[in-house]
């Protein structure tokens, strides 16, 4: 897994990037929880998620926001890792040009500015969020959410409810042919720390069941 360091918004920005298989594969971001409360792309659901779509032959990269790491500037409240996360993507897409589709995954924090990334870019056709804190984000710029995904919460999560993310999840719209599931871990906390291989999983299995389906929406292509 490569290190790169590529400039960002304010700043060069610490990344780990590793080239998909086959000529044209498809690409993805992984997004670290809050820069202020610890979160690295080292932390471990951060670095599993990276893992789980290099084993599947993606193009793919995990880096550090603004001010963490060896990534230049400061945090800026979410503005500024949104920059951040959508020059990672560009990056990306220059060393994958032909790439045909594009996922994002975030957690905690990182969920919020992936599906903030996601409204974007039409690019990506699919998402996978873990440990969304609906209770401190606002989510209602996901009117209708244009991708299909997976949001995916511990059960006994007290830094957010599952409660809570469920019933954001419930009220968000999505566009015609797009379905957000919700999936929680029995027993796990906001960070899996016992139940890691539980959350991946999980995870793993979406994102194969989406991948065995012709078109890049998925199953809930044309359905609705």
């Amino acid at each position: 897994m490569p290190e790169v360091i590529f400039a960002g918004p304010e700043g060069r920005l610490e990344g780990r990037y590793q080239k998909g298989k086959g000529e044209n594969p498809p690409v993805a971001l992984v997004l670290h929880p809050h820069p202020l409360f610890g979160g690295t792309m080292n932390n471990r659901a951060t670095y599993e998620l990276y893992q789980m779509f290099v084993r599947r032959g993606f193009s793919t990269m995990r880096f550090n926001f603004r001010g963490v790491g060896r990534s230049q500037g400061e945090y800026d409240q979410g503005q500024g890792e949104l920059a951040d996360a959508a020059t990672a993507l560009d990056y990306m897409q220059q060393m994958n040009p032909n790439a045909p589709f594009s996922w994002v995954a975030g957690f905690s924090f990182g969920s919020w500015i992936a599906m903030q990334l996601l409204m974007r870019r039409p690019e990506i056709v699919g998402f996978i969020a873990g440990s969304t804190p609906a209770n401190l984000y606002d989510f209602s710029f996901l009117a209708p959410c244009p991708s299909s995904g997976v949001v995916i919460h511990g059960e006994l999560d007290k830094i957010c409810a599952p409660e809570e993310t469920r019933s954001m999840v419930e009220r968000t719209r999505t566009q015609k042919g797009r379905k957000i599931e919700f999936k929680t871990v029995p027993g796990a906390d906001h960070f899996f720390e016992t139940h890691m291989e539980a959350f991946i999983s999980t995870a793993e299995d979406y994102l194969d069941n989406r991948l065995a389906h012709d078109t890049p929406e998925g199953e809930f292509h044309g359905d609705q």
